[in-house]
């Protein structure tokens, strides 16, 4: 996959909106963070270069859950840093392959309960919960769910891969920023699961996105 080129211009227009869209959640007192950024094929933003990302910017990033909007507003005075939201704290997030994806969506909109879930260059989905210390097993195992809680973090958009830029799938606007409880997601998921196995031939094995 070809990586994009984030000229200077684009690089600075990608910050503004970055930046905007960071006050924005701040004052809904989403726990944002500022994260890495592209730079060729590593990320930059924290000491030296990362081979992978992004990841928090700050190395006490948890003591700076919670942020002011003023302060969270010049984080982004400088850099396009990525826009990252802190989980495990006011919500979790449930990161799944697209065919996973698109079926807990069309779940979720057969009772009426649209969610925010955010998409990403890499073709992963990512449904955003209120947090939840319980699993299913069944969720908790399979091969295609990760499920980032306590100690982890979520790309928001537009924050910036080589490759293209983290979007909404469905916007928080949609939903009236309610963001529903986990069992309504988990119990979409395991729908998914469900109709996927029972689509399937006895003997043949699908491969997880």
């Amino acid at each position: 996959m070809l990586e994009m080129d984030w000229s200077d211009n684009w690089r600075r227009a990608f910050r503004v909106e970055l930046r905007a869209q960071a006050i924005g959640f701040a004052w809904r007192r989403w726990p944002v963070l500022p994260g890495t950024y592209p730079a060729g094929t590593h990320w930059a933003g924290r000491d030296g270069q990362q081979d992978t990302g992004p990841v928090p910017v700050h190395k006490d990033w948890q003591d700076r859950i919670g942020t002011q909007p003023e302060q969270v507003a010049s984080w982004w005075t400088g850099r396009p840093y990525s826009l990252l939201l802190a989980t495990g704290v006011m919500f979790d997030a449930i990161e799944v392959g697209s065919r996973l994806g698109t079926g807990a969506a069309r779940a979720l909109r057969a009772i009426g309960m649209p969610v925010p879930i955010i998409g990403t260059p890499t073709g992963r989905w990512l449904f955003l919960t209120r947090t939840s210390q319980r699993v299913a097993d069944e969720l908790a195992r399979h091969s295609d769910i990760v499920v980032h809680g306590k100690d982890s973090w979520v790309p928001l958009p537009p924050t910036q891969f080589q490759h293209g830029v983290v979007h909404w799938r469905v916007r928080p606007e949609v939903c009236g920023w309610q963001i529903p409880e986990a069992h309504i997601v988990h119990d979409a998921l395991l729908d998914a699961i469900a109709n996927r196995t029972a689509s399937v031939p006895t003997g043949q094995l699908v491969a997880a996105d």
